[in-house]
């Protein structure tokens, strides 16, 4: 499996189209149970399907094409060949976005709730979609030189002049991501209470993942020393885990401040390069995490299974900065820059229920 054997699945219906469709459809059914949960009035999410999976499809593509116009420059007409490849998960988002919002403000209809349902949905859809990346030998990662990482599904093989070669399988890093984010936001869904929160997470837990597998991806475009989708996911991280909290602190303000800090802490550490650095910010974190249970909001907090949120994946994260910082194996420091995805939503998450225990209290 470490050479794709086809780009087709019978005649010419490639597997790239037909992966998006199989997502797309799934999302919808997700999204029909959903609607029964949350008592949308009946057929709002085919309705809303309707709308926002042309723009989804318009988006992806011309946000893609904007990222590689040399490539349409000399034949725009290729543009419209989308059953060839070439979408962008962040121009579906924008667009399919954009359309389910005028749909939204058209019928009167609350716009966080539908995104809440949509949002478990789309994360399935983009982890099954990204194996048309594998079908198509895209997307893909740096050349591989060491033996013991060249297998399936950690590296696949690309046609580079009259062999193949092996290379990161960015693809299915991301795949695995999306589809343990669609876990992760199924089991938050029912305890989300405020409209919007849901798709909050999502954007968070995708930006996450997305800015790392980005640094690996050998076919994007760079703007001021980091990739253009890197960018775009520091802003969605850094946007909607600051909405998440601004709507938990609302009845406590001054709470914020130290959950600002923790935030902050978090995420400079995909841009610390030494393991030193890592280490003091780790300690950061740790003593504000220990403010807020002992003297936060002027009384002690109890420990509660909700902590585990933030224990766990600072086990992790303590783990990685000591693997790192002792060089005690191969690829040590990309083990850390995994550390910071996978916990900056865990602290995020822990940090917006400590808020609301002490708006609960206020």
């Amino acid at each position: 499996m470490a050479v794709a054997y086809s780009r087709t699945l019978f005649g010419l219906i490639s597997w790239y189209s037909f992966l998006i469709v199989a997502g797309i459809l799934l999302a919808y059914l997700i999204g029909l149970h959903e609607e029964k949960r949350v008592g949308l009035p009946k057929e709002t999410m085919t309705d809303a399907a309707l709308v926002a999976v042309p723009c989804g499809v318009i988006g992806a593509r011309l946000y893609f094409v904007a990222m590689e116009w040399e490539a349409f420059a000399a034949n725009p007409l290729r543009i419209v060949y989308i059953w060839g490849g070439g979408v962008a998960i962040y121009g579906a988002v924008i667009g399919g976005g954009l359309g389910l919002y005028l749909y939204c403000k058209k019928k009167k209809l609350p716009f966080g709730k539908l995104a809440d349902i949509i949002a478990p949905g789309l994360l399935l859809a983009q982890a099954i979609g990204r194996w048309g990346n594998y079908f198509n030998q895209e997307a893909f990662g740096p050349l591989l030189t060491d033996p013991a990482l060249q297998f399936f599904p950690m590296g696949v093989q690309i046609m580079e002049g009259s062999g193949y070669a092996w290379h990161a399988a960015t693809f299915f890093y991301e795949s695995l991501w999306d589809f343990l984010g669609f876990v992760s936001l199924w089991l938050l869904r029912k305890s989300q209470k405020r409209d919007g929160n849901l798709f909050l997470w999502y954007l968070v837990i995708y930006g996450s993942g997305r800015f790392l597998i980005e640094q690996l991806r050998m076919d994007s475009l760079w703007l001021l020393g980091l990739r253009i989708s890197q960018w775009l996911s520091l802003a969605l991280v850094v946007f909607a885990a600051g909405s998440l909290l601004w709507r938990a602190s609302r009845a406590q303000p001054k709470a914020l401040f130290p959950a600002f800090l923790i935030f902050v802490a978090a995420i400079a550490r995909w841009f610390i390069p030494t393991p030193g650095i890592y280490g003091a910010l780790l300690l950061l974190i740790t003593g504000l995490w220990a403010w807020c249970m002992v003297w936060g909001m002027g009384s002690r907090q109890e420990f509660s299974f909700a902590s585990l949120w933030f224990l766990l994946p600072w086990a992790i994260d303590a783990a990685c900065f000591i693997i790192s910082w002792l060089n005690l194996m191969p690829y040590a420091r990309e083990a850390q820059m995994l550390a910071v995805s996978v916990t900056l939503p865990c602290y995020c998450l822990w940090l917006a229920g400590w808020l609301g225990r002490a708006n609960q209290r206020s």
